[in-house]
């Protein structure tokens, strides 16, 4: 009996061995295996970018303020009768641009006369929304609400600039075109943008549109590299003679020449939309 019993315990210190040795080995070859995934990545770029990504070449574009109330979709409603209602969005960009307002204030303050150089971080200086600054309460306070545009972060992008009047596409609003035309050959080095009514009903009651601080994404902020302390650049577009009580549709769009646009409710492209009703 106790040989027998010495022979149960002589087999299960084999097998836990055999199975001890087992997984270091494995632990081991997992631990070399990590080690070499890791060796492979680098901390400031990604392995696949660009047209070898999932992200892409495309930039998308966002806006803000963007309730998280699912309920409220990509309506911006508000009543200036009521302080409450205009103060929810109010507080909204107050959080948003707090990053502008802190970290962001470390970069360079560039200019179109300037040189730059790639590792640059230029600052969005806030101060240059004029009536869409903090101070003015973004407008929403008077019934004249600016909404915050950017384009989402691609690592490497460089965006291929329409600053050829010969060159500009067919679909190009007049007035954007007027626009470029009007400013110096050392500043149409811009990801352009313009906004409008989604359809004819709309574009006629949308009213005056102002963009601040110009109607275009400067050169100097791109491309994006993971610079510490880079942040996307804004154009806030202030709406000044929306009609009450009536919703209308606004489409916003990017223009550059590598920015494929659809304008498609399934697939949109280089542009991004949103409603605007005052009561």
């Amino acid at each position: 009996m106790c040989a027998l019993q010495l022979g149960y315990v002589k087999l299960w210190a084999k097998i836990l061995i055999f199975y001890a040795i087992f997984y270091t080995v494995l632990a081991g070859l997992f631990t070399i295996c990590i080690q070499g995934l890791f060796s492979t990545l680098n901390e400031t770029e990604p392995k696949w970018k660009l047209d070898k990504s999932l992200i892409g070449t495309n930039p998308g574009m966002g806006y803000r303020p963007l309730s998280d109330e699912t309920e409220r979709g990509s309506v911006i409603q508000f009543d200036t009768k009521k302080p409450e209602e205009a103060q929810y969005w109010i507080q909204l960009l107050d959080d948003f641009l707090k990053q502008y307002q802190g970290e962001g204030k470390g970069g360079k303050h560039c200019e179109f006369n300037q040189t730059h150089k790639p590792e640059d971080v230029c600052v969005v200086d806030v101060e240059k929304f004029e009536t869409c600054s903090p101070a003015n309460s973004y407008g929403y306070k008077n019934g004249r609400p600016c909404v915050f545009l950017k384009l989402n972060k691609i690592f490497d992008w460089n965006p291929q600039y329409y600053d050829d009047p010969k060159e500009f596409p067919d679909d190009m609003p007049v007035e954007l075109k007027t626009y470029i035309n009007s400013l110096p050959a050392n500043e149409l080095q811009q990801v352009w943008v313009s906004c409008n009514g989604t359809n004819a009903q709309d574009r006629e009651s949308l009213g005056d549109i102002k963009y601040f601080p110009g109607q275009g994404f400067p050169a100097f902020y791109y491309p994006y590299i993971n610079q510490p302390g880079y942040l996307s650049p804004l154009i806030a577009v202030q709406f000044e003679k929306l009609p009450i009580s009536h919703m209308v549709n606004v489409e916003c769009r990017a223009w550059a020449k590598n920015i494929i646009y659809s304008g498609s409710a399934r697939d949109r492209m280089g542009s991004v939309t949103f409603q605007l009703v005052i009561d």
